[in-house]
């Protein structure tokens, strides 16, 4: 199997398009790949879903320990040709300056995996030399498979780049891709546009961006180690049967780990999409209902006017039955949405509390969650990683129970969250089940009298 990572030197670089250019020209020759992306985005993974035509996974040595990461690289790239994993921010960025600790050079080192580095030469001459071999020294511990130029303006220029370069590094430059305008991805306040709206470039000029590349060094180069594939041989007994999750997946709402989804599946779970925008009503007998994030005030309007979802929802919150909604789908939840435009638009009115929009991001980062108090996820005490990532407030709301205890790991603010009423609960962060696989079965025992545990053979 073929491994690597795609980093950056900064955000910005291009990563994500040279990612999406080595997996559209890999696939071309016929190699089934297996998009990652490290850290906790949800929206970069969409795109390398997209044209990998396989789910990506979320690599990330906060929220997860060494064991769980290995453990999701090994099960979802068993079979495949190709492992592309799309790193974050820039290589050595993590959660504090101090350490790696985060950081995309750490789970390169963790899952022993070369580096593709790619830089923004867009504005840069012999100077891009200086840069390239800081990188190539500053960690040891890093093996380098070659070197990406993006936004170079043409041959003449990529001679330059390429000549300084090849004077003091021994990585292999693979080529350039140049400044091209149909191939950037549109950015909105949350980052790029997810993929269900384009990614800015048709599969075709992907794979042509892609096959400009030296594919065939950097194949020869990323022979994966299977020092670990040990961590994937064991399977989880699914312990439920007959609970079917009704998972609400549309334009408006796609921020969900994989392997949030993976773990309801592995424990029995039977997962059931259903749109918010186009269905007008939920899907038969499902047990419990999941909201993850995504962009509802981009399209609040058809949300809030479809009433007879909306009806189907409120009467199934009426029934206590279990709804679990993060970000987005606490949003929806509200009852009301104000967007930056200043339109109010009435949401699904199950918890009552009111949301604006806001112009910049709202307690951004990772964070410790505990639970305060019992709720539908776990007892009292239990302990969960996730990532807050949100552009909106809550400006009005009657007394509520919070059942979390927040501390964000980039600003230090403590707060007092996660809201309950009867068997709902809605939050702003964005939970990592794997990082307490436990709360996929205390939400699991929650779905009803209909459920059945099935006793371990």
């Amino acid at each position: 199997m073929k491994a690597f990572v795609v980093a950056g030197t900064a955000s910005g670089v291009g990563k994500t398009t040279v990612a999406l250019a080595i997996i559209a020209g890999l696939r071309s020759r016929g190699l089934t790949v297996q998009p990652f992306k490290c850290g906790p985005d949800f929206i970069d993974g969409g795109h390398l879903a997209l044209v990998a035509n396989r789910a990506a996974r979320n690599l990330d040595t906060w929220m997860l320990d060494a064991e769980a990461n290995r453990e999701i690289f090994c099960r979802a790239s068993t079979g495949c040709d190709g492992v592309v994993v799309e790193g974050m921010m820039g290589l050595f960025d993590g959660v504090t300056g101090r350490s790696e600790e985060g950081s995309t050079a750490e789970i390169a080192k963790l899952l022993d995996l070369p580096v593709v580095l790619v830089l923004d030469a867009g504005n840069s001459a012999r100077s891009i030399a200086a840069v390239v071999r800081g990188f190539e020294t500053f960690d040891p511990g890093l093996r380098f498979a070659g070197i990406v130029l993006n936004r170079v303006a043409g041959d003449a220029h990529f001679r330059m780049l390429d000549s300084a370069i090849r004077q003091c590094s021994v990585v292999p430059v693979l080529g350039w891709l140049p400044m091209e305008a149909d191939v950037a991805i549109p950015e909105r306040h949350l980052g790029l546009h997810p993929a269900a709206e384009g990614i800015g470039a048709s599969l075709s000029t992907l794979t042509r961006l892609g096959n400009r590349l030296d594919l065939d060094q950097l194949l020869n180069a990323t022979t994966h180690s299977q020092r670990f594939e040990t961590a994937c041989t064991h399977s989880v007994e699914p312990k439920y049967e007959g609970i079917r999750i009704g998972i609400a997946r549309d334009k408006a709402f796609s921020f969900y780990y994989e392997d949030n989804l993976g773990l309801l599946r592995e424990n029995g779970a039977e997962i059931v999409e259903f749109s918010p925008l186009t269905d007008s009503a939920l899907p038969k007998n499902l047990h419990a209902l999941y909201f993850g994030g995504g962009y509802p005030e981009l399209h609040a309007a058809a949300l809030s006017g479809n009433g007879c979802l909306l009806k189907d929802i409120r009467e199934f919150a009426e029934a206590n039955k279990p709804i679990y909604a993060e970000c987005g789908g606490l949003m929806y939840l509200a009852e009301r949405l104000t967007t930056l435009e200043g339109q109010s638009y009435p949401m699904a009115g199950i918890l009552p509390v009111a949301v604006e929009m806001t112009k910049s991001l709202v307690h951004f980062g990772y964070a410790d969650v505990e639970f305060a108090d019992d709720c539908l996820l776990g007892k009292r005490g239990t302990l969960v990683r996730g990532h807050s990532f949100h552009c909106s407030r809550i400006v009005a709301q009657d007394p509520l129970r919070c059942a979390y205890r927040v501390h964000y790991s980039l600003s230090g603010r403590k707060e007092e969250e996660g809201f309950t009423h009867r068997q709902v609960l809605g939050s702003y962060i964005h939970l990592h089940f794997r990082s307490n696989p436990s709360l996929v079965s205390y939400f699991l025992q929650q779905a009803g009298p209909v459920r059945r545990l099935v006793e371990a053979q």
